[in-house]
């Protein structure tokens, strides 16, 4: 289970770089005025240089990545309810999630940009929570047809088989 978690985080740190950069290119892009938005003002000025702030921010997204990637082993621990995981990893991804975005400056520094974050985060958890439960779901009603058309398969080809090394 730890070198699963290690994987997992490893490739969670390098997606969550990845679309730390993507987004980066995609804002400066809306933005459309011809400059490239590595970070967001408020943090160069905090950082002292663009330079420290483009660290911060990666080093800060690596650890978003990791902690996404590390906690996605809750969804296979059998012996837990779903209501159990999805409380515990709800509450892990929150915990970390929270302190990232309030460094790198994701979110105002007040009570309603927190309260705003926390707002948007919880619908977008809820809303791919419950995308990936009926997705699940579905997998799980067509896993006993494909099986089943799979033995099928089998039995056939073996019948077939047999049949003609019969004759």
């Amino acid at each position: 289970m730890k070198k699963e978690i290690l994987q997992r985080s490893l490739i969670g740190a390098l997606i969550g770089l990845l679309i730390c950069q993507f987004l980066s290119i995609l804002i400066s892009f809306l933005i459309n005025d011809g400059v490239y938005y590595a970070v967001v003002p408020e943090l160069i000025t905090v950082c002292g240089s663009e330079l420290y702030a483009v660290v911060a921010q990666t080093v800060c997204a690596l650890i978003y990545g990791a902690v996404w990637g590390g906690i996605s082993v809750i969804w296979e621990i059998d012996e837990w309810s779903i209501l159990k995981q999805s409380i515990i990893h709800f509450s892990i991804s929150s915990i970390v999630t929270f302190p990232v975005a309030y460094v790198i400056r994701w979110m105002e520094h007040s009570l309603f940009g927190i309260l705003s974050y926390f707002g948007i985060f919880a619908t977008i958890y809820v809303g791919i929570w419950i995308s990936q439960y009926f997705s699940m779901k579905r997998k799980k009603r067509l896993f006993p047809k494909i099986l089943t058309a799979f033995f099928l398969t089998v039995v056939c080809i073996f019948s077939f088989i047999f049949l003609k090394h019969e004759k």
